[in-house]
C-alpha cells in the first residue's frame, strides 16, 4: 500500500469519527418521538356485530339509488336539480332494525337482522311524499311503501323540505320578478345590480296553516357572515304550487313599510311616499379573519404511549368502554350498545332535534321557528379542522351521506375521537391530619364529536365517556346570530349589535333520546329528593331541629313520568333495575340535565304540536319501534299537522313499571344577543346537555381501578410505583403528527 493511499484512509477515518461525534452531539438533546402505535392492552376485542348499526356505505347508497330509479312505475329522478313538479329521490338513509331483533343478534346469537334502507321520494307529479324501505342490502331486491305504517296518514307534498332544485327556481324567480324590476331601488338603497345582488335568508315556517308554502325571504349584504348584515328589504313569495310558473310575490317590506306588490313599491318610491334607505358602505364586521396576525400556538395534548382507544369500522373501544356509532343525515350523531366493563348500559344515545323560536317586529324573524332535523342536522357535518375543531392528534373519521344530491357524498374527517385531559382531577384528597397522604386521579375522558353548521348556527355535539362510568351528551352553539334591520319598535326583541342591526332574542331547545338498559330491559323510573322534617333530638327530646330527609318515589305511568319544564320536579331521576348492589340499593343510572332554556312556545299556538317534546325536561316512555324519533323530516313545513307529534307518545299513558324505558331529554339555553356576539357567538355558556351517572350501580367508584390513579405517601414523593407522573420526564417524547390538510369545501351546497 502506498503512503498516499494510507494517508487518505487515515484522513477518511478521522473525518468519519468527527462526523459521528457531531451527529451524536446534535441529536443527544433531541426528545425521542412518541410511538404512533397503541401501547395499551385492550380488554376484549372489537365487536364485529356492531355493523348492525353502521351507516350505509357509498356502494350501498348507489345500489339503493339505482334500484329505485329502475322502478319504472315510480318515475323517479335522482337529478339534484329536479323540479318540484317531478318525482325526486330526496333521501337515502339506514333503516334501523327492530330493537328486539338486534338484541337477539347481539346477545343470543340469533340471525342478523336484514339490512335495509329508507328512501324518501317527493312525488311532485301526484302531490304526496312516500317513504320506502328497500332491501336487503347489499344488492336490494324489494321495496315497500311504509308511509302509512310509520305516520298513520298521508304526507302532503307541501310538507317537503325545499330542495336544491326548488331553491334554483326561487333564485331565478326573485331575479326576474323582484331585482330586475326594482333595479333603480336596489341600486340606490343597497348599491347592488343585477350582476351583484343581495344574499337571501328564509324564515320558517312557510305560512300560518297546513298546506301553506308562503316564505318570507330577508336580504343581506353579500359578505361572509352575511347573517348580521341585514339591509331592511324582505319579500313574501307564494310558492304553493309545484309549478313555478304559478308563483307570485304577495308582500314586500322596505325600511319597515309594507307593500302589496312590486308595482306598489315602485309607485310609492317614485312619488316620494316611502322613507328611502340611503346606502352607506360599512366594513365587514362579520369577518372571522383574525385582526391580529396569529403568531403563536395554543397548548397541545398528545398521548405519550399511543392512543388508549381504538376505532374499527363503526366500533370504538376505550379502557372499560365500548360502543357502536353512526351519523344520521336527519338527526345527526348517535351511538349504540354502550357497554362498561362488558355490561350494556345504553342501547341508544342520539340527537333528535334542535329547535329555535325567534322574536322580532319584522316578518322574516317574526314567525320563525326553526326545526333543524327537517333540513338535516347530520347533513351539514362538514370536515373538522385539525387543531381547531378537535385536537390536532385526534383520530378523524369520514362519513357518507345521500340527501338532496345525485350520488352519495363523502365528508372527510367529519367525526373526531380523542382522549381529553380536562385539566382538573376526577377525584382527589390531601390528608392533612393523622395519616398524611395524597390520593387523586386526573379526569381523562374519551370525546366523540361532530360539528354541524346549519345555516347561521354551528352546533358542537359531544358524547363524553368518563372513567367513573358516566356518559355525557353535550351540545354547544356557536356561529352567527340571526338578525333583522333596525326599525322602530325592534329593540323590544333584542339589542342593537352593529350598524342598523338588531340581534333577535331566541331560544335554543335540543332533544336527546336516551334508551337506557340498566342490567337488561326491565327497568323502573325512580325519583329522589330531599325535604326538611322537624325532628326531636334524642338526647334532648324537648328540642327540635329541621333535618333534611331523603324522599323516594317510583313513577309508574307515562303521564306521571312526563316532567314539564314549568313545574317543580325531583332533583334526582333514575332509570333503575330490580337488582341491588352489595349494600342492598337498586342499581340505577341517574339522568342529570344541564339546561338554561327559555320558555317553551305556548301550547295554544298551532305550531306547538310540531315541537311538543320541548314541553318536558324529561319524559319517560315505554320503548316502541313505532316511536323511533321525537320529530320528523316533515315537521318544519307542516307544523300545524306534524307527521310526528311527540305528545301522543304520552297520551296513551302506558305502564312503565318493569318495562323497556326510553328517556327523552330536552336541554338548551335562552339567547339574548349582545355586542359580544359580533362577529361570532362563542361556545362559553351557550350550551346544555345530560349526564348519565351511575347511582348505586357499582359497589364503589370504578375509577379506583384506573391506571391513571396517583397515590403519594411521606417518603414516596419521587417514586413511580403509584404515580406514573413522577416518571414523566423519563418518558418524555414528542408526538408523531399528521400533516395539516383541509377539504371541507368539497361538500358545500351548489345551486348551479
Amino acid at each position: 500500500m502506498t503512503s498516499l493511499v494510507k494517508w487518505i484512509l487515515i484522513l477518511l477515518g478521522l473525518i468519519s469519527v468527527i462526523v459521528n461525534i457531531v451527529l451524536i452531539c446534535l441529536n443527544s438533546g433531541r426528545v425521542p418521538k412518541c410511538s404512533s402505535k397503541p401501547n395499551h392492552v385492550f380488554k376484549g376485542q372489537h365487536n364485529e356485530k356492531s355493523s348492525v348499526f353502521a351507516d350505509l356505505s357509498a356502494e350501498e347508497y348507489l345500489q339503493v339509488r339505482d334500484f329505485m330509479i329502475n322502478r319504472k312505475e315510480l318515475h323517479i329522478s335522482a337529478n339534484a336539480f329536479t323540479k318540484p313538479s317531478e318525482n325526486f329521490l330526496f333521501l337515502i338513509d339506514l333503516s334501523l332494525p327492530k330493537k328486539s331483533d338486534v338484541l337477539g343478534y347481539l346477545d343470543e346469537n340469533k340471525p342478523k337482522p336484514t339490512r335495509e334502507a329508507t328512501a324518501v321520494v317527493f312525488h311532485g307529479t301526484d302531490g304526496y311524499i312516500r317513504e320506502y324501505v328497500v332491501g336487503p342490502l347489499p344488492n336490494p331486491k324489494y321495496f315497500k311503501d311504509v308511509t302509512f305504517e310509520r305516520y298513520k296518514e298521508a304526507l302532503p307534498i307541501n310538507a317537503r323540505t325545499v330542495t336544491i332544485g326548488e331553491y334554483v327556481l326561487m333564485f331565478k324567480f326573485l331575479m326576474k320578478e323582484v331585482f330586475t324590476r326594482l333595479g333603480k331601488i336596489v341600486k340606490e338603497s343597497f348599491n347592488v345590480s343585477i350582476e351583484d345582488t343581495l344574499n337571501a335568508f328564509e324564515g320558517m315556517p312557510r305560512g300560518i296553516q297546513s298546506g301553506d308554502r308562503h316564505t318570507w325571504i330577508s336580504f343581506f349584504r353579500d359578505f361572509s357572515g352575511m347573517y348580521i348584515h341585514p339591509v331592511g328589504f324582505e319579500v313574501l313569495i307564494n310558492h304553493n304550487s309545484t309549478n313555478s310558473s304559478l308563483w307570485s310575490v304577495t308582500k314586500l317590506l322596505y325600511n319597515g313599510q309594507y307593500f302589496n306588490s312590486v308595482d306598489d313599491l315602485l309607485k310609492k318610491y317614485e312619488n316620494g311616499t316611502v322613507k328611502k334607505i340611503v346606502y352607506k358602505p360599512v366594513p365587514n364586521y362579520a369577518s372571522l379573519k383574525p385582526k391580529s396576525k396569529p403568531n403563536g400556538l395554543s397548548p397541545q395534548q398528545f398521548n405519550p404511549q399511543g392512543n388508549r382507544f381504538s376505532v374499527n369500522n363503526n366500533h370504538i373501544m376505550y379502557l372499560d368502554w365500548s360502543f357502536a356509532f353512526g351519523l344520521s343525515s336527519l338527526t345527526g350523531m348517535r351511538v349504540f350498545d354502550i357497554r362498561f366493563k362488558g355490561e350494556r348500559i345504553v342501547y341508544e344515545l342520539s340527537v333528535q332535534e334542535a329547535m329555535s323560536v325567534y322574536g322580532s317586529i319584522t316578518p322574516g324573524m317574526m314567525l320563525t321557528k326553526f326545526l333543524d332535523s327537517s333540513i338535516g342536522i347530520g347533513r351539514f357535518a362538514h370536515e373538522l379542522v385539525r387543531g381547531a375543531d378537535c385536537p390536532y392528534t385526534a383520530t378523524y373519521i369520514d362519513t357518507y351521506r345521500y340527501i338532496d344530491i345525485s350520488a352519495p357524498q363523502r365528508f372527510r374527517n367529519s367525526i373526531c375521537v380523542f382522549e381529553h385531559n380536562t385539566g382538573r382531577p376526577l377525584r382527589r384528597h390531601f390528608s392533612d391530619f393523622f395519616h398524611n397522604s395524597y390520593g387523586g386521579m386526573v379526569n381523562s375522558a374519551l370525546v366523540f364529536r361532530t360539528i354541524t353548521a346549519i345555516g347561521n348556527y354551528d352546533y358542537l355535539w359531544d358524547f363524553i365517556f368518563y372513567q367513573s362510568g358516566s356518559v355525557e351528551a353535550k351540545v354547544h352553539a356557536t356561529g352567527y346570530i340571526s338578525s333583522s334591520f333596525k326599525v322602530d319598535g325592534n329593540l323590544r326583541y333584542g339589542h342593537q349589535v352593529a350598524h342598523d342591526t338588531i340581534g333577535n332574542i331566541h331560544t335554543h331547545f335540543i332533544n336527546f333520546k336516551v334508551d337506557l338498559d340498566v342490567l337488561g330491559i326491565k327497568n323502573v323510573f325512580l325519583t329522589k329528593d330531599m325535604e326538611f322534617v322537624n325532628v326531636s333530638l334524642p338526647w334532648m327530646p324537648e328540642h327540635y331541629a329541621m333535618i333534611p330527609q331523603l324522599v323516594e318515589a317510583q313513577l309508574k305511568t307515562e303521564k306521571e313520568a312526563a316532567l314539564r319544564y314549568n313545574t317543580k320536579m325531583p332533583r334526582y331521576l333514575h332509570i333503575a333495575s330490580n337488582r341491588t348492589n352489595r349494600w342492598g340499593h337498586q342499581r340505577s343510572y341517574r339522568l342529570q340535565v344541564v339546561s338554561f332554556t327559555g320558555d317553551h312556545l305556548p301550547e295554544t299556538e298551532p305550531e306547538e304540536r310540531s315541537m311538543s317534546w320541548a314541553r318536558y325536561k324529561v319524559a319517560i316512555t315505554k320503548h316502541k319501534d313505532s316511536e323511533p324519533t321525537s320529530s320528523s323530516l316533515y315537521s318544519q313545513n307542516n307544523m300545524w299537522k306534524p307527521a310526528v307529534d311527540f305528545s301522543k307518545f304520552i297520551e296513551d299513558n302506558e305502564n312503565i313499571e318493569n318495562e323497556d324505558l326510553v328517556a327523552w331529554i330536552t336541554t338548551g339555553f335562552l339567547h339574548i344577543p349582545h355586542a359580544e356576539d359580533i362577529p361570532n357567538t362563542v361556545t362559553v355558556g351557550n350550551g346544555g346537555g345530560v349526564i348519565l351517572r351511575p347511582h348505586n350501580y357499582f359497589d364503589e367508584d370504578p375509577s379506583i381501578n384506573s391506571p391513571d390513579g396517583v397515590y403519594i405517601s411521606p417518603g414516596s414523593e419521587g417514586s413511580c410505583e403509584n404515580n406514573r407522573v413522577a416518571c414523566l420526564t423519563e418518558d418524555a417524547c414528542s408526538p408523531v403528527l399528521e400533516p395539516f390538510t383541509y377539504n371541507g369545501f368539497e361538500g358545500t351546497m351548489k345551486f348551479e
